[in-house]
């Protein structure tokens, strides 16, 4: 599968939390163009975390973070319980959310997710860890970001 960026040779994309949302994921909810093509658009719930690297790649280098966008998905249909399981396993949020500042002011919130296969309660622990980024709320009340980058 040749699903790769196409990057000038060399390219490294390492991008702080703060790049993260301020800029990609900030540009992506307002629906503006992302100067370089260089984080996929995911239906995370679709793939398993083994088969994302192939579909994010950057360029021929080898990499060991994989960014992609996803849409946020619902348990059900009226609730606020977020879906993350696959065919194989699910992800299971870690930790308390970590803060993401710009300029001394809260942009945007940082979660870390870990990967289990099988079902949940029973489900066994992998190596694979995800970073979901969300925006927050502005002071003008505007809603939280409904997409995510992250990094596997």
């Amino acid at each position: 599968m040749n699903s790769f960026s196409h990057v000038p040779p060399g390219f490294r994309f390492h991008p702080t939390d703060e790049e993260l949302v301020d800029y990609y994921l900030r540009k992506k909810v307002a629906s503006k163009r992302i100067d370089l093509d260089v984080i996929k658009d995911v239906d995370l719930y679709k793939i398993e975390p083994w088969d994302l690297q192939e579909l994010c790649k950057i360029g021929s280098e080898e990499q060991s973070d994989w960014y992609f966008f996803s849409h946020k998905d619902k348990k059900y249909p009226t609730g606020t319980r977020t879906n993350r399981a696959t065919k194989a396993g699910f992800w299971k949020a870690t930790g308390r959310d970590k803060a993401i500042y710009a300029r001394h002011s809260l942009i945007g919130m940082r979660k870390t997710l870990v990967f289990y296969k099988g079902r949940a309660p029973n489900g066994q622990k992998s190596d694979w860890i995800m970073h979901e980024y969300r925006l927050e709320t502005n002071e003008n009340g505007t809603p939280q970001a409904r997409r995510r980058v992250g990094g596997v």
